[in-house]
């Protein structure tokens, strides 16, 4: 007999069971990131996605420390976490800001130039002696 669904009631188990699947993929994840060299891994980083790995560092720790917090019976929106992680996340959308305009299609001035050359209608000069067509009348 399981004596652990008699120290807490029925009907949370299902949340309880998935809490603890939960908590085994995060420890999973944090025991990959720390298989690897902080160093190591900068190094093959770009500048931005340092940035990036640094923050999602940054609001994963605080983040756990939000659950603590709840753990312990107190209330994370009333705990300064709660501005780190406003502050890590005004941060994040720097970033993404910043990604996102690297992104975007730079200008080709010559092209942009060629195509609205070519988009205009250009009347042909006077001297042009070109002899004009006709209507026939019936």
């Amino acid at each position: 007999e399981d004596s652990s669904t008699e120290e807490y009631p029925t009907e949370i188990h299902d949340y309880l069971a998935t809490f603890e699947k939960s908590l085994s993929s995060v420890d999973e994840m944090l025991q990959t990131m720390m298989s690897v060299s902080r160093s190591d891994l900068l190094q093959k980083l770009e500048p931005l996605e340092q940035a990036k790995l640094d923050l999602v560092s940054a609001y994963t720790l605080n983040s756990l420390f939000w659950v603590y917090l709840a753990t312990q019976g107190v209330n994370p929106k009333e705990h300064p976490v709660k501005q780190e992680l406003e502050r890590i996340r005004t941060y994040m959308n720097k970033v993404k800001e910043i990604a996102d305009k690297k992104k975007a299609s730079k200008l080709d001035k010559g092209a942009a130039s060629r195509f609205v050359k070519n988009a205009l209608w250009e009347p042909k000069p006077e001297n042009d002696q070109t002899p004009a067509k006709a209507k026939k009348r019936k």
